[in-house]
């Protein structure tokens, strides 16, 4: 079974989801870049991003700024955001079970996938953070998206773009490949994956079909 990350990895939407929020946090006296804002929390869920960074400013967000950050985010997935380069065409390669788990809430995901023209090809195993205990980095999402297919974690191959989506699948006992393919790919980011612990990296989504035959290849001889 294969399981998907969404942001950063299906549609490429981390380049509009931490610019939306450097501007909110820019706007209320915190300035942070969306640079920052990736190098150091892509695939973490949303209000914990907010929550730590919220820490380091060392007092809460003005009320409402969180909910109209989402608001906004919400508004340019609806008309900006595009899939990621060559997915369709992966997806369309790789047949068998697959799913999605996601730090997104139920109603981002959903959404974006839609707005990509991805949803089908994983309906109805299309998992949410909001559906677990605890988010990436924690084991929780991959783990449930596993039981509710029915899969192993061992027999669970995850495509994921941050540290904290490959740690949670390595907690979880499960291999990851990382791929660096989105816009918002950083300087030293397929380092960061591997030494996460993805067994390999790729950068471009025409290449993740032979990467994950050659991978089945490897493990089955």
């Amino acid at each position: 079974m294969i399981i998907f990350d969404c942001d950063g990895v299906l549609v490429d939407s981390e380049i509009l989801s931490c610019g939306t929020d450097a501007a909110m946090m820019t706007e209320a006296g915190y300035p942070i870049s969306t640079e920052t804002l990736i190098s150091r929390f892509i695939g973490w869920p949303k209000p914990d991003i907010w929550a730590a960074v919220a820490e380091e400013r060392g007092e809460p967000w003005p009320d409402g700024l969180y909910e109209r950050a989402i608001a906004v985010l919400m508004g340019r997935i609806e008309t900006e955001l595009e899939p990621v380069d060559g997915v369709a065409s992966a997806l369309a390669q790789l047949p068998g079970n697959r799913a999605v788990a996601s730090s997104a809430s139920r109603q981002k995901l959903e959404l974006s996938l839609k707005r990509c023209g991805l949803f089908d090809h994983f309906a109805p195993h299309v998992y949410s953070t909001e559906q677990v205990a605890r988010g990436k980095p924690a084991p929780d999402v991959f783990l449930f998206a596993a039981e509710q297919y029915g899969a192993a974690p061992g027999d669970c191959l995850v495509i994921e773009d941050s540290v904290a989506g490959v740690t949670a699948a390595r907690a979880a006992g499960m291999t990851a490949i990382g791929f660096v393919g989105g816009q918002h790919s950083y300087p030293g980011h397929a380092d960061s994956l591997k030494k996460a612990g993805a067994v390999s990296v790729v950068a471009h989504m025409r290449d993740l079909p032979d990467q994950i035959r050659t991978l089945r290849s490897s493990a089955s001889g």
